[in-house]
């Protein structure tokens, strides 16, 4: 399932040992090489260790609608504590707010939101508000992962230009709503019983 980065921020943290919330998320920390969140800035009143305790992605056992579920308290950690982590937190990078281009220079917008797994956090979508001259009809664009080319502190280049990269957007959030007509559809076992009976009252009748 994808899920908006917006909507992921405020999300519970819930612990297993205390059995409730004791924190939330406020903020993802996306690794630029890998394209995944790897942390999370998290806030409440049960925060006690610092006001920059993160939330390693690796310590999340689940993600659900009730929120992001975690053994204890003792998972919430100072980002000098993963070397990964801090390094990643030290670059300063945020996909929010990115300009997006072409490879040939076309303004697409700047990045408003993303999309991503709930299983592992990978970076799946884009979405882009697009220029005033070209909102009145598209306010916002969709870009798909596999047409991201190159990511730098400022901006990120995708490989089509706006048209094949719609296309390729509205291809991958198809999901067929259709029956296959082709399918076999095997009859419940009463209605076999009740088509073996008529048939051989019939048969008895003549």
């Amino acid at each position: 399932m994808l899920i908006k980065n917006s909507r992921l921020l405020g999300t519970p943290v819930l612990s297993m040992q205390a059995g409730g919330p004791i924190a939330g998320l406020s903020y993802s920390f996306v690794d630029p090489d890998s394209l995944k969140i790897i942390a999370f800035r998290v806030d409440g009143p049960l925060v006690h260790k610092s006001p920059e305790s993160v939330l390693a992605v690796s310590s999340i056992r689940e993600y659900s609608n009730l929120g992001c579920v975690i053994d204890s308290a003792d998972e919430l950690i100072e980002p000098s504590d993963v070397v990964k982590i801090d390094d990643i937190i030290r670059l300063n990078f945020n996909l929010v707010g990115l300009k997006v281009e072409t490879k040939h220079g076309s303004h697409l917008g700047r990045i408003i939101d993303f999309t991503v797994t709930d299983d592992d956090f990978s970076v799946m979508q884009l979405i882009v508000k697009r220029p005033l001259r070209k909102s009145f009809l598209d306010p916002e664009l969709t870009i798909p992962r596999s047409e991201i080319a190159e990511i730098t502190d400022y901006k990120i280049i995708v490989k089509d230009e706006e048209k094949t990269i719609k296309e390729r957007a509205m291809k991958e959030d198809f999901v067929p709503n259709y029956v296959n007509p082709f399918r076999t559809v095997e009859a419940a076992p009463a209605q076999l019983d009740s088509e073996d009976s008529s048939a051989t009252s019939s048969r008895t009748n003549s």
